[in-house]
């Protein structure tokens, strides 16, 4: 397992895909449509990862991607440019702080069932460009180190520990953490950004 990849699972859940399982909580059937959500969240985050260090992995056939010890290897190179890409997300969700409103979908899943769920743990994932950013950022990663897959296992069972936390809390605290939940949405919904650009922060600080 690749501890250093691990900070980014916190950015993967930041926005409204935190945000669509706490909608899921405060459902009639929480704890069925919730899991459903996270199976699609763990689909989703495993083939993405593949997919990024099948490609790397490609790319390192035909360009050698160099050793990591060298900041001037092209997979280091890589893993630069991508950082950049989140710092620039970052600094975009800076800047559209007032302005940032939870998509259209997000009510929806007020009503949501199983398979309603299970496709927004997919969606979530795999539709929001931050989240392919870090994908490819953590595919470039180990593709660089020569590392295999179950090097991301801990990145992805971040991810997901990180999007069950709302059901979670809510089969530990029951009546009490479903009411709480609207007013810690409603929170993240416009803070957000804030953890956001923490987290790449964290990641730039790790990676340089």
């Amino acid at each position: 397992m690749d501890v250093k990849i691990l900070p980014l699972a916190i950015t993967m859940m930041a926005g409204p895909q935190i945000i669509a399982a706490l909608v899921l909580v405060t459902t009639r059937r929480a704890v069925r449509v919730s899991l459903a959500f996270l199976a699609g969240v763990a689909v989703a985050t495993s083939a993405g990862v593949a997919i990024a260090l099948g490609l790397f992995g490609l790319f390192g056939t035909a360009v050698p991607l160099g050793s990591p010890a060298k900041a001037g290897s092209v997979g280091s190179l890589i893993q630069f440019a991508l950082v950049a890409l989140l710092v620039i997300a970052a600094i975009r969700a800076f800047l559209h702080r007032e302005t940032a409103k939870p998509p259209g979908w997000l009510t929806g899943l007020m009503e949501a069932g199983p398979a309603h769920a299970l496709a927004a743990g997919l969606l979530v994932i795999l539709a929001m460009p931050s989240d392919v950013i870090v994908m490819l950022t953590v595919g470039a990663h180990l593709a660089h180190g020569a590392e295999e897959f179950a090097a991301a296992l801990g990145f992805i069972a971040a991810t997901v520990l990180i999007a069950a936390l709302p059901v979670l809390t809510f089969l530990a605290a029951g009546r009490r953490a479903r009411d709480a939940m609207p007013a810690v949405r409603d929170w993240l919904t416009s803070h957000s950004w804030v953890v956001t650009i923490a987290t790449c922060v964290v990641f730039v600080f790790l990676i340089l």
